[in-house]
């Protein structure tokens, strides 16, 4: 039984190694907006609770805005009324709020352009809200305290949501809010990728990220963080990846080991991701499971080397790639900069002013990466063959993730707003 058993293990591995080293299909392009629908950015502004949603491309001028908590008054009376509740609910003010409530974290429309679903921290669930009318299709009360990143099924049909206090990721259906499962991860899971194939998902845990122990003599007091793969059918473990041994192994045992923001190479064959209180960036190849290079990037000198006075741990958070894989963008959150890195020399490009830049993604042409300028409310299109700034567009307080999506043709926002 321990013989089969063993394996099993060793042929979900492999297939997981073989899946990931696959070549990139026509599938896993750029596809044209389906009939009636068009191609939208999603904005989400965590700190008033908004999404504007602006075009996904050319000036990225703005369409609409949408109000992601409708509910505000049912979800305050709950929290008021639960002291449990409303002790998390100030804990999450004041601290990785920087003494603001978090009501917009992640979004994804759904495949047919009617309805957006929002991860909201501070009230810790993630509801759909239909994009004609503004109101609430659904709603799903998470695990525990806090609801934090998401990631959508390449199909649009699920979506991975990371219930942060509670040490789990729940996925549900995106059209009816039901769970469809949830697996558990290590300390404060963050960030989740589903591989293109849609058969794996990939969640990095970050710890504990608020505390003043930052020093790297106080490492081990940030808890268990690990990348957990698992069956994105099953939800069953099949891989965990504990960066920690790679980086003892890379010659960096003062480094943290909290995996922030993550892409993968167009093929999956690599990871490029970013780590807690790093300026720079690691790369990971996945079937010879260990860390091949490293990026440092040049420091703002105006920013303080106090790491308890970096936003949640991170000094850069933000990394995404362009669809030919040949070009790297990264959010320089605490050196207030962004810049395109060149992914085979790993040269950085000229170093674009903006202010706590705390997300990177890519536009709907593919052409220029987009960051979020969450300390100047603004979003800010990069051209990856320039590496200079084409256009900024105002949104609303404190924007964060940023995520292609689909609205009807003609929609300039809800009913009535």
């Amino acid at each position: 039984m321990a013989a089969s058993r063993t394996r099993h293990l060793c042929s979900v591995a492999a297939a997981l190694v073989l899946t990931l080293a696959a070549p990139a299909t026509a599938a896993s392009a750029r596809a044209a907006a389906p009939d009636g629908l068009r191609e939208v950015l999603f904005v989400g502004n965590n700190w008033d609770g908004t999404a504007d949603v602006i075009r996904s491309s050319g000036d990225f001028a703005k369409i609409g805005r949408i109000d992601v908590i409708p509910d505000k008054d049912a979800r305050m009376a709950e929290i008021n009324a639960d002291p449990v509740k409303w002790i998390y609910f100030q804990a999450i003010r004041n601290s990785v709020g920087e003494g603001h409530d978090q009501f917009a974290d992640d979004m994804y429309a759904t495949p047919d352009g009617r309805s957006v679903v929002v991860s909201r921290p501070s009230f810790a669930d993630v509801v759909s809200i239909d994009l004609a009318t503004g109101k609430l299709n659904w709603r799903f009360p998470v695990a525990g305290y806090r609801a934090d990143h998401m990631a959508v099924s390449p199909d649009g049909t699920r979506v991975a949501v990371s219930a942060s206090t509670a040490n789990t990721v729940h996925v549900l259906d995106i059209g009816t809010g039901k769970q469809l499962g949830s697996f558990k991860t290590g300390d404060k899971p963050h960030e989740n990728i589903f591989t293109r194939d849609g058969k794996y998902i990939w969640n990095m845990s970050i710890g504990d990220v608020n505390t003043a122990l930052d020093d790297p003599g106080w490492d081990w007091t940030k808890g268990d963080r690990r990348i957990t793969v698992v069956d994105a059918r099953t939800y069953q473990q099949v891989k965990v990846v504990d960066m920690r041994q790679r980086l003892d192994a890379y010659g960096l045992k003062d480094f943290s080991d909290a995996v922030r923001p993550a892409v993968f190479s167009p093929d999956e064959s690599k990871l490029y991701f970013q780590v807690s209180f790093f300026n720079g960036f690691f790369e990971y190849d996945v079937a010879g499971d260990k860390i091949t290079r490293m990026k440092t990037l040049p420091k703002n000198p105006a920013t303080s080397e106090d790491r308890t006075t970096w936003v949640n741990d991170s000094r850069h958070h933000g990394i995404s790639m362009n669809p030919e894989g040949t070009k790297l963008c990264v959010a320089g959150t605490m050196d207030d900069y962004a810049t395109v890195v060149d992914r085979t020399t790993l040269q950085e490009g000229p170093l674009v002013t903006t202010s706590k830049p705390y997300w990177a993604t890519v536009s709907g042409d593919g052409k220029d990466c987009i960051v979020s300028e969450s300390g100047a409310d603004q979003v800010t299109a990069i051209d990856f063959a320039t590496g200079r700034k084409v256009a900024s567009v105002p949104v609303g307080d404190h924007p964060q993730r940023v995520r292609l999506g689909h609205v009807p043709a003609d929609w300039t926002g809800p009913s009535g707003s």
